[in-house]
């Protein structure tokens, strides 16, 4: 037996940098300890905030999500992309009526334009019910196998990403919200379990960061976010930066109006074999059972001890 293991915790050589940050505001007032260049520089935010501090910030916003899912012994994710702009059956409702009415009373080109703009995302209301029905039946099932450690993880926002946060919820299940800073304010949607809400400045940690411990990627109809995020996960497995996963595509007649693959195997810029990276599927039950398929007789299978 080691008899290392029974020896007394001893303590700590140097003190804690919380302690010294606490200790550092203990000054008489002077010049000198007034000056900004007498601040420790990990408890001066003008310090971190400069450009030549860039690396040190990127690095820190790689880390701290990452000691995060550690700690929450998170193994795996379903990454579920989508836009933010497709609400749910009511809401799109309410925002259809709306149009309508401005329609009436301020007839125009551009009342039209917006109103044909509310009829078709109040057509495709059936993705947020998708999307909330995907979520909680990897939730559901990872529960009854006794863990949570393949969870949902989204960008964080509404549309979409609330959908998926919110059907692991109502499953009793965590799930990640990978929040963005935008010029426009994006508040954390409300399903997402508080311990896991982040908030990143770079767009490129916060990609990494859906991919790190991505198992299968849900992409539902959205904009320039939605595009972004597919074509990089679709790269990485192409050039195999990454492994192969599930990549699921919700609703094959706007992606194929979206993104002509088969004209871009026609002119030579992608291989046949490139095609088979994705998957069409219309249903979460689809979606969820390619995924256990994939995953069929290896240690991740939904089915096994570890989801």
């Amino acid at each position: 037996m080691d008899q290392n293991n029974h020896l007394p915790q001893l303590p700590q050589c140097f003190p804690k940098a919380s302690d010294d940050a606490r200790n550092s505001l203990r000054f008489v007032a002077s010049a000198q300890t007034l000056s900004p260049t007498y601040k420790l520089a990990f408890d001066d935010p003008e310090f971190l905030l400069r450009d030549e501090l860039r690396p040190v910030r990127l690095q820190l916003e790689l880390l701290k999500p990452e000691l995060v899912m550690e700690e929450q012994a998170i193994e795996g994710t379903v990454v579920m992309f989508g836009g933010a702009r497709l609400p749910d059956a009511e809401t799109a409702g309410l925002r259809l009526a709306a149009a309508e009415e401005k329609a009436r009373q301020n007839p125009g080109a551009e009342s039209e334009r917006q109103l044909a703009v509310a009829r078709r995302v109040a057509a495709k209301t059936r993705y947020y019910e998708e999307a909330r029905e995907l979520a909680r039946l990897v939730s559901e099932t990872c529960l009854r196998h006794g863990n949570k450690r393949l969870v949902v993880a989204t960008g964080g926002g509404p549309g979409i990403m609330e959908a998926a946060n919110r059907g692991a919820a109502e499953a009793g299940a965590k799930s990640i919200g990978f929040n963005i800073v935008l010029p426009h304010e994006q508040a954390p949607n409300p399903y997402i379990s508080p311990e896991l809400c982040f908030q990143f400045h770079y767009f490129a940690i916060r990609k990494m960061h859906f991919l790190i411990r991505a198992r299968a990627l849900a992409v539902f109809p959205g904009g320039y976010g939605t595009m972004d995020e597919l074509f990089e996960t679709l790269t990485l497995i192409q050039t195999r930066k990454i492994k192969p996963m599930p990549v699921i595509l919700f609703g094959r007649e706007f992606w194929e109006r979206a993104v002509d693959f088969e004209f871009l195997v026609a002119e030579g810029v992608i291989s046949p074999a490139d095609l088979d990276i994705f998957r069409y599927v219309e249903t979460a039950a689809e979606a969820w059972q390619f995924i256990r398929s994939f995953y069929a007789g290896s240690s991740l299978s939904p089915d096994g001890s570890r989801c």
